[in-house]
């Protein structure tokens, strides 16, 4: 019959959930991590639209002989800054947009 040896016990990780020490972050090894790094300094921005909420649109790309493969179409997207709430801030939006001048750009 085979029994496990010393030394493989050794190597298994302890059965113990991970326990922050008093002052570190909730979150966890990688959480801390992140945070320390900087990875979490900035807000995720999709890129839509701002005036029309345009996004990507999905589709098939069709080679010659018709097989289909999966692809995204991209609106036309500019950052750039305009009037918010009285303030100005950079944002997505798309160029039809601009040339129909749904929105004002900051000075």
């Amino acid at each position: 019959m085979w029994t496990p040896r010393a030394s493989s016990a050794r190597c298994r990780p302890s059965a113990a959930p991970f326990e922050p020490e008093s002052g570190s972050c909730a979150a966890g090894r990688a959480g801390c991590f992140a945070k320390k790094r900087g990875l979490l300094a900035f807000r995720a921005v999709p890129k839509v639209c701002y005036s029309c909420k345009k996004g990507p649109a999905f589709g098939n790309s069709r080679s010659h002989s018709m097989v289909a493969t999966r692809r995204r179409f991209n609106p036309n997207l500019q950052k750039v800054r305009i009037d918010v709430g009285g303030s100005p801030t950079r944002e997505y939006v798309c160029t039809r947009c601009l040339k129909a001048g749904k929105v004002t750009k900051a000075a």
